[in-house]
């Protein structure tokens, strides 16, 4: 039976658009406001806004309250997850090359028992 990880879907579906992975990637600079964020983007203010929350229900950006400002931050639990999934995945890959790497070369010592 397949298991699901929620949290690792949402990571994955919000990393999946251009525009969040760059605000991800400046925000791997350190913190910054809405406006710093939208300002390289040539976006609306309403899909910066949309990003961002995509952003939050993934939980790879926190916001705080600063008098006015909202400052976003970058999280890295989600991301670290993330990577410690890819690298099962590619572990289990090679694992299964490495198998039929050696199954081959049983092959071919096989073959070339035959043919003395």
């Amino acid at each position: 039976m397949v298991k699901y990880d929620t949290q690792l879907d949402a990571t994955f579906t919000a990393l999946a658009h251009p525009v969040r992975r760059a605000m991800l990637v400046r925000l791997g600079q350190g913190e910054a406001t809405v406006g710093e964020l939208a300002q390289p983007l040539d976006l609306s203010p309403g899909a910066v806004t949309k990003h961002l929350k995509m952003l939050e229900r993934a939980h790879l950006i926190s916001r705080s309250k600063n008098a006015q400002w909202r400052p976003c931050r970058l999280e890295q639990k989600p991301l670290v997850s993330a990577s410690q999934w890819i690298d099962e995945q590619r572990a289990i890959g090679e694992a299964r090359l490495q198998r039929l790497e050696d199954y081959l070369h049983e092959l071919q010592k096989t073959e070339k028992g035959k043919k003395r």
